[in-house]
């Protein structure tokens, strides 16, 4: 699904509008020492707050209702070679459900691939030693979605039937961002998921999230603000930078989402006592402004929100600080308006704040 408004989006705002220079010693290479020790920048008022995300409980109302996405990430970063010995890496995008796989079982993916030469149909590669060395392999069955979609369908083939994500649990490594310059660690697989991560299946973490730690939690649930889940699993297209000249032509990637009956029912609620639904996250707001504008609870959504964006259901925001020109900043800056976003990130760069998936976090209040 596509929500954008192109006749106002396409005349007043292009792809250069949503760009920033950012410091490159800004973007954070590692998480804060404690999860609710990061800053928080609390954009709701008449001007730029400087916080720490443990006061988040105070800027909230007995009342209000947070949503998060309890996806977890998994680890979809795999390296392997082909039957000539080239090397190789992939990325797995997708566990194909049982109903949209060729053979009918859980045992086919969809990935990207980095490779010297693509596999010819049927071909096999060798993933983590191979089948034959401790590993497993993986069939090529041909592109994905269509014959000329950019990612691969394989099936993997692992020692006793085990399932894609066990495979991915003992073999690969966390698909951390491609702007941090270090490999995996015991503490990537720690901190590089929330506390609350449940259902497997994103190759990137909803990062607004991993401020949150147990004390935050529980002073939340003293201050009387209510909890709710959904599920996105973030793909990797969340990173991939906008290739069209215009914003209009931009395809957005698809995610799968479900939202659970009693998170419908939290929000019934919620509006009934007139407390505000508070997103932690861009995919958490992408994945109830989807149900808005469907009406599906479950499904796969591509939605591309861009100012002129008519939002039902999010009220406030929580977000990290996004990468310039991406459809993150589109986002940010339709809820809470492109100016404000622009005086924000601004503030944001002068008080060293730090960027991206491991760094600080930001309230937004809905633009009127």
């Amino acid at each position: 699904m596509t929500a954008s408004s192109p006749d106002t989006v396409a005349r007043r705002y292009t792809v250069a509008d949503f760009d920033f220079h950012l410091p490159p010693e800004l973007i954070a290479q590692h998480p804060a020492p404690e999860r609710s020790g990061s800053r928080l920048l609390d954009g709701t008022g008449n001007a730029p707050a400087d916080r720490v995300f443990r006061d988040l409980p105070a800027l909230l109302q007995d009342g209000d209702l947070l949503v998060f996405n309890d996806t977890q990430v998994v680890k979809a970063r795999l390296f392997g070679q082909k039957s000539s010995g080239g090397q190789l890496e992939m990325l797995i995008e997708r566990v194909l459900l049982p109903h949209e796989a060729s053979d009918g079982t859980a045992h086919e993916v969809v990935a990207h691939l980095r490779v010297s030469k693509k596999p010819q149909m049927g071909g096999v590669l060798h993933m983590a030693g191979g089948l034959a060395g401790g590993g497993f392999d993986a069939v090529f069955l041909g592109r994905w979605p269509d014959e000329q979609g950019q990612l691969f369908r394989f099936r993997l083939q692992g020692p006793a039937g085990e399932t894609p994500y066990e495979l991915m649990a003992r073999h690969g490594h966390v698909p951390l961002p491609p702007y941090i310059d270090h490999s995996d660690d015991a503490d990537d697989e720690r901190r590089y998921q929330t506390v609350f991560a449940r259902v497997p299946g994103a190759v990137a973490a909803p990062t607004a999230a991993l401020h949150f730690d147990d004390a935050v939690l529980a002073a939340l649930d003293a201050r009387g603000v209510q909890r709710a889940s959904v599920t996105l699993h973030v793909g990797a297209g969340t990173f991939a930078p906008m290739k069209a000249g215009r914003i209009e032509d931009h395809v957005m990637h698809h995610e799968r989402y479900a939202i659970p009956p009693a998170t419908l029912q939290a929000i019934t609620d919620c509006r009934a006592r007139g407390g505000r639904v508070v997103a932690v996250g861009t995919t958490t707001v992408r994945t109830l402004e989807s149900w808005a504008r469907s009406g599906e609870t479950a499904g796969d959504t591509n939605i591309f929100i861009t100012p002129g964006f008519d939002f039902r259901v999010v009220d406030l925001m929580l977000t990290n600080f996004h990468l310039p020109q991406s459809t993150l900043m589109m986002l940010v800056s339709a809820f809470a308006g492109f100016d404000p976003i622009r005086a924000l990130y601004a503030h944001a760069i002068a008080q060293r704040y730090r960027f991206f998936s491991y760094g600080d976090a930001m309230l937004l209040e809905r633009h009127p």
